[in-house]
């Protein structure tokens, strides 16, 4: 008899409310009037803005345990669940390929150029590629590894990663260093992804590079851990709870002490940045749990648990709808042309607000806007699996 998959409301809730931060922090009126908070660190450190990527792929591996824990079970049904997450991961990927060269593609269709060329300078990774190559990489390693085997993966993914940017010398420079276009890391890039098809930001480096994925690997196998300890029925809530919040302090306290010599960076998704990152969202799990589904409050969860069940719906939608709309120009009085949004943003936010507060109410509006969609969604039980 297959063991009926549990689910969480508070891992719902929690991911839900990572993917509204998400569509905040990456859609403000303005990129030059952003408050410190929303921004990403400059290069080391760590902002609220930095934490949200590693804790969807931390969900992303607790999700996985809890999906995929029947099948692990029972090995006759590896396959084809290592063939679903392959599926699944591949379609993630190109939903990620299709928002960078869609615009390219538009635009050379309008300039009447070869939609080839579009092909030329496409970024290959960015953040739905890689969380669609992580979800496959761990997907398997979750189902043929041990509990124990799992956790010693991830202690050697960091180690090995830690060693090879600290001390492997980097070709053309002579020393191992962490800077940003000199690093181990932005060499990978430009050697295996070429300058053409990098972060359009830098054309040297990718901030979901080739080789910083593999501690994104290391991220959400901590959740897939995480994922299988909240399973166990054998301890009981108030175990739980303290062992997450255990947990979590204890890789805080590990992340900030190997900052000391490996900077937390989100950019090269340092060791240290998956254990602090991980920590805090062991925390947030945490406190989730105990107040949703262990006590019961469950009335301020709606929102985001809309935004939950859709996440990588509304995360692409998101992405989407302001490539489609800043096609439609708008003609200014001095003959100029404008981008719908631009235009929609300079006419009904700016005269209204100081340039930062117009910035930050442009992003807010933009996540209630999904919200309404999402919610029509939720209501009719209306569930886009990717």
């Amino acid at each position: 008899m297959t063991e009926p998959k549990q689910r969480l409301l508070s891992l719902d809730f929690f991911r839900g409310l990572t993917v509204a931060a998400m569509i905040l922090v990456n859609n403000p009126g303005s990129w030059g009037h952003i408050y410190a908070p929303l921004e990403h660190a400059e290069w080391n450190g760590c902002t609220p803005t930095d934490l949200i990527f590693p804790f969807f792929l931390w969900i992303v591996g607790v999700s996985i345990a809890f999906a995929m824990s029947s099948s692990k079970a029972n090995p006759s049904t590896h396959s084809k669940t290592i063939f679903k997450a392959i599926k699944r991961g591949l379609t993630l990927y190109f939903l990620g390929f299709f928002l960078a060269i869609f615009s390219k593609i538009i635009n050379a269709i309008i300039d009447h150029r070869s939609i080839w060329e579009a092909f030329e300078t496409v970024r290959l990774l960015g953040v739905l590629q890689r969380i669609g190559i992580v979800f496959i990489i761990s997907s398997i390693v979750f189902l043929k590894a041990s509990e124990k085997t799992i956790f010693k993966t991830l202690i050697v993914i960091l180690a090995v990663y830690w060693a090879l940017m600290s001390f492997v010398p980097v070709p053309g420079v002579g020393y191992p260093n962490l800077e940003k276009e000199t690093n181990l890391a932005a060499w990978i890039d430009r050697g295996v992804l070429t300058e053409a098809h990098t972060w359009a930001s830098s054309k040297t480096w990718d901030p979901e590079g080739v080789l910083s994925t593999l501690p994104a690997v290391g991220t959400c196998l901590f959740g897939v851990l995480v994922g299988i300890w909240m399973r166990r029925k054998d301890i009981d809530n108030a175990s739980k709870v303290s062992w997450l919040f255990t947990v979590g302090i204890l890789s805080v306290v590990a992340g900030l002490l190997w900052d000391l010599q490996f900077p937390i960076n989100k950019a090269l998704w340092t060791s240290s940045y998956v254990l602090y990152a991980g920590g805090l969202a062991s925390i947030a799990l945490a406190l989730c749990y105990w107040l949703i589904d262990v006590q019961g409050y469950k009335k301020f969860t709606t929102p985001f648990v809309v935004y939950g069940v859709n996440a990588i719906t509304v995360f692409f939608l998101a992405g989407l709808m302001p490539r489609v709309l800043n096609m439609i120009k708008i003609t200014q009085p001095d003959g100029t042309k404008t981008p719908l949004l631009v235009h929609f943003y300079d006419t009904c936010y700016q005269p209204f607000f100081s340039p930062i507060n117009a910035s930050l109410v442009w992003a807010i509006t933009y996540v209630l806007g999904f919200y309404v969609l999402l919610w029509i969604m939720y209501k009719r039980n209306i569930i886009i699996k990717v």
